[in-house]
């Protein structure tokens, strides 16, 4: 059985992607970077997600000489030109503040009328392999956001974002059904076959 690396601390992530390989029949073995605790979190200089995961996704898969898996994403307003992006959890000034990225993004967009509030989660997915080989994918999850926070599930922006179709926020979905349509969720589905080509 081949072992598999995923770029994250995040136990959660580590079991979403096994439960996506698992239910398309990939024999791997998947581990988070917990299992090498001495090999230090690769620092995301990209301008990009593609480039954020691919630096991650290579740094593992030659600390290791194991193949790797790294994804960066983040939300994107559509007349923000795509920010907060690659800055989604840094928005505000600090990493990972979510209720002070939420506010500042909310007064940014205070006076934006509802059919100017369109927005995206964005998620890219890295596979590199030791020997420098790499495939990039992408997910999406469309939506509008709302001017006040609704729901206590996921994090980050999810109590902002409604998705296209839905009448409630992300934060107000189960688990499961977050799952389904996220964009982490997308990316990490349509890597299944990039892990088939290249680990067979």
């Amino acid at each position: 059985m081949k072992r598999l690396i995923l770029a994250t601390r995040n136990a959660h992530k580590v079991t979403e992607l096994r439960a996506i390989l698992a239910g398309a029949g990939l024999d791997v073995e998947l581990v988070g970077a917990d299992a090498y605790p001495e090999i230090p979190d690769v620092k995301e200089t990209g301008v990009t997600f593609a480039e954020n995961a691919l630096l991650k996704a290579h740094a593992l898969a030659r600390a290791t000489g194991h193949p790797a898996i790294a994804d960066d994403s983040g939300l994107c307003v559509d007349v923000l030109s795509g920010a907060p992006g690659i800055f989604s959890a840094r928005w505000a000034g600090r990493h990972g503040d979510d209720k002070a990225n939420l506010d500042l993004l909310l007064a940014q967009l205070s006076d934006i009328a509802d059919e100017h509030r369109g927005a995206h989660f964005a998620c890219a997915a890295a596979l590199a392999l030791p020997d420098g080989t790499e495939r990039v994918v992408e997910g999406r999850l469309e939506g509008t956001l709302r001017h006040e926070p609704a729901g206590s599930g996921g994090f980050g922006y999810d109590p902002v974002l409604q998705p296209l179709g839905e009448s409630r926020t992300c934060a107000e979905l189960t688990a499961e059904e977050k799952n389904a349509i996220s964009h982490r969720g997308k990316a990490f589905r349509a890597l299944v076959p990039v892990v088939r080509e290249l680990l067979g």
